[in-house]
């Protein structure tokens, strides 16, 4: 924050394969992601100033990937693709991994990224609060309700029932 490109270089370092893992769940495109990783970069940087806490870089840069990669698929009009066909590092070999993409795809935009942000990125409900400018009763409320719907999707397919 106070200038030191050196210093932003190593917190880059330390969270570009949590940014490439979430364009790569967006964006589903190799080529998109490290373009995004770039861009997120640049905006970071030139936005290093914005940042309120230091602490929370992790969490505000993640934010700006996000964002980006949403406002890249509203312009490309496609689907967002789900964060679990990263843990299969692009191998579907379970039928139930299809289902959990297509019922994480009917959420809406702000459930999907709460349940993003805190089973795929590990961040705690006060971290999510603040990278949403909320308090943390309303995540908490949101993601209660986003894992309600989630699972009701999975019976509902009638392939997962003991989500």
């Amino acid at each position: 924050m106070n200038g030191d490109d050196q210093a932003f270089l190593e917190i880059i370092k330390a969270v570009k394969i949590d940014l490439y893992k979430t364009a790569l769940a967006y964006l589903h495109n190799e080529g998109e992601a490290i373009e995004a990783i770039q861009e997120v970069t640049f905006r970071a940087y030139r936005g290093l100033k914005d940042l309120r806490e230091p602490a929370f870089f992790k969490t505000w840069i993640i934010r700006i990937m996000i964002n980006y990669c949403n406002d890249t698929l509203k312009k490309q009009d496609q689907l967002i693709m789900n964060e679990d066909l990263l843990l299969t590092e692009g191998k579907i070999d379970d039928y139930h991994q299809f289902e959990i993409e297509d019922a994480m795809q009917s959420l809406d935009d702000r459930s999907r990224e709460i349940i993003t942000m805190k089973y795929f990125h590990d961040l705690k409900i006060k971290e999510i609060a603040e990278a949403l400018h909320c308090p943390e009763g309303t995540v908490k409320t949101w993601l209660y309700k986003a894992l309600k719907t989630l699972k009701e999707k999975l019976v509902e397919k009638g392939g997962i029932s003991n989500v």
